[in-house]
């Protein structure tokens, strides 16, 4: 299976209070949001990270949360992700770590960035555009399908608004739909 997720922020104790997250403390929502991905994710699925997946952590930081982590994971780098810049962090944690990715599946393309855009690849074909960066701030473009200004095949995989869970590829077509 395949799945995605966006704006974990792993260690940014200050999301709690932007966010209005639910949780006490960063050490809380560190292990909520792991305990939620692995009870989703096994070893043999693949997980496609849209970015700010660690805020102000070091690469061990990032290293150790990856290492609890199930799933062959993918970065889509975001605007948070500083420690991908740290001499310690072990960039073999990923499968590979890109800006941009168009991801064909079951003859359907899904555009992964980190951002939402306004217009991407096969926009005009039916292709969907998957992102996060918004979190629940009331600023997502695609939040109200019929009002959104980025159509029906939009959609925020960020933790924030999934109840802080990843979001599997089938649960994206039917929505979709």
């Amino acid at each position: 299976m395949i799945y995605f997720t966006a704006d974990t922020h792993f260690f940014h104790s200050n999301i709690i209070n932007l966010c209005k997250r639910p949780f006490k403390n960063v050490d809380e929502m560190n292990k909520v949001l792991i305990r939620n991905w692995n009870s989703y994710i096994t070893d043999h699925d693949e997980i496609y990270i849209l970015g700010d997946f660690l805020f102000k952590g070091t690469g061990n930081q990032a290293n150790a949360i990856l290492n609890a982590l199930n799933g062959k994971k993918y970065l889509i780098r975001g605007n948070h992700d500083k420690f991908l810049n740290d001499e310690n962090f072990d960039v073999n944690a990923f499968e590979w770590i890109k800006d941009y990715f168009v991801l064909n599946y079951k003859k359907m393309k899904f555009v992964l960035f980190h951002y939402p855009i306004l217009e991407w690849d096969g926009f005009f074909k039916g292709s969907v555009h998957l992102y996060g960066h918004v979190h629940n701030s009331g600023k997502d473009p695609g939040q109200n399908k019929r009002l959104s200004i980025l159509g029906n095949n939009a959609f925020n995989v960020g933790v924030d608004v999934n109840n802080f869970f990843p979001v599997s590829i089938e649960t994206i077509i039917k929505k979709q739909q």
